[in-house]
């Protein structure tokens, strides 16, 4: 079994579950820098150090405590995944499916849940959000195919899934607005097929596949809509798009922290550039450029700390679900994909000729934010809506 002990083993309550994730975090932070290159090469996660990741809480931590799971606060998790993926892009890409999995699997049918659960909390999920397939009506429930992208962490995952237009004697079926009707479908991961296409620009180690479904016959428990109504209570989860956006602005701020911190290593071993006449670190240049840099990221890391608590508080407070602050949600992971695309730049640019090889940690994380802002919650056309909003509230105001 793909479960096994390993969750039995690993049930055992944190004593503060918080912390001890960021120190086993510290922990295996040597062995996940050092090892950057591997998982480039091979294209995803291995297996040994998914097994650590699951050991220290990744794939529960979003989990409800009646299942044997942390139920952070969603801004400590948020801490959490922005610690991973300050040490490497692929990893901290891979911990946000760890912990959005879970909170998709939130709105499944309750036996759906009990069944992705009974083995204990440390499952790990993942799948694609693109409407790829299409599940047909049918009398003992859905008969589903298709073809989705981009299903990072397929390759180590034990349950997958994939959204899908739902359609009736093969046309689709109207939903709101008389958009198309979709919904999510769940199975096991040994239900899929995984194609090898993952050969991308950036974020080489989250083995983001094409998987394809041959026509399935689903169960009408294993197929459900996310934007339902939760079926949990507490602040995780009356709400997911709402959270969506938060984890990208985690990526972003995360990883061009880490780029800063990889500079400034640079900078440290007295490297002095090709015709310089001092050493980086006593250069004047570098010394402004340095502090352009860091003033703007202080500026995402603050953006995204007030996004952060804002939802926070409306979460608690049992007001999450909101098309507006939805949009506002997408107006930050928007500036703080494209402010953290500038840094990453301006520390590639800073550290002259020796970014540009492999072994540079500077070149990988360049491409992987570049990447990451290529996702649909982090692409400047969310702009458009935003524009909309300050229009219209501009004229509630008015009146």
């Amino acid at each position: 079994m793909r479960l096994h002990e390993k969750n039995k083993k690993h049930s055992v309550p944190l004593r503060d579950p918080h912390q001890d994730m960021l120190v086993g975090i510290r922990e295996l932070a040597p062995e996940i820098k050092a090892r950057a290159a591997e998982m480039e090469a091979a294209r995803r996660i291995p297996p040994d150090l998914v097994e650590r990741l699951r050991s220290i809480g990744l794939f529960r931590m979003f989990v409800p405590r009646s299942h044997g799971g942390l139920e952070l606060d969603f801004p400590a998790g948020l801490e959490v995944i922005k610690a991973l993926t300050q040490l490497d892009g692929s990893i901290g890409w891979i911990s946000i499916v760890g912990g959005v999995g879970s909170l998709f699997a939130a709105a499944a049918h309750p036996e759906l849940y009990r069944r992705i659960y009974q083995d204990g909390p440390d499952v790990a999920i993942c799948g694609s959000s693109q409407p790829g397939g299409t599940a047909e009506r049918v009398a003992d429930g859905y008969r589903v195919k298709g073809r989705w992208p981009f299903a990072s962490s397929c390759t180590h995952a034990d349950w997958i899934g994939g959204f899908c237009i739902v359609t009736e004697n093969g046309k689709p079926v109207a939903g709101p607005q008389g958009k198309p009707q979709v919904r999510v479908v769940v199975l096991p991961a040994r239900d899929w097929d995984i194609e090898d296409t993952w050969h991308a620009a950036g974020l080489k180690g989250t083995g983001s596949h094409h998987i394809t479904l041959r026509e399935t016959l689903v169960p009408e428990t294993h197929v459900f809509d996310v934007e339902a109504p939760p079926r949990m209570s507490g602040p995780l989860y009356q709400a997911l798009r709402e959270w969506l956006p938060l984890v990208h602005g985690t990526f972003s701020v995360g990883l061009a922290e880490g780029t800063v911190e990889d500079l400034l290593a640079l900078a440290h071993t007295g490297r002095q550039q090709l015709y310089a006449a001092v050493p980086m670190r006593e250069s004047e240049t570098f010394q402004y450029e340095l502090g352009r840099i860091s003033a703007n990221l202080r500026a995402a890391q603050a953006f995204h700390e007030v996004q952060i608590a804002s939802h926070w508080r409306r979460a608690l407070a049992g007001t999450l679900r909101d098309e507006d602050l939805m949009i506002e949600g997408a107006r930050s992971a928007v500036w703080l994909a494209t402010t953290c695309v500038g840094i990453a730049d301006a520390c590639f640019a800073l550290a002259g000729s020796s970014a540009v090889y492999d072994s540079s940690p500077l070149q990988r994380r360049l491409r992987d934010l570049h990447v990451g802002a290529q996702h649909a919650h982090a692409q400047q056309r969310q702009y458009v809506d935003v524009g909309k909003l300050a229009l219209r509230r501009s004229a509630e105001d008015a009146v």
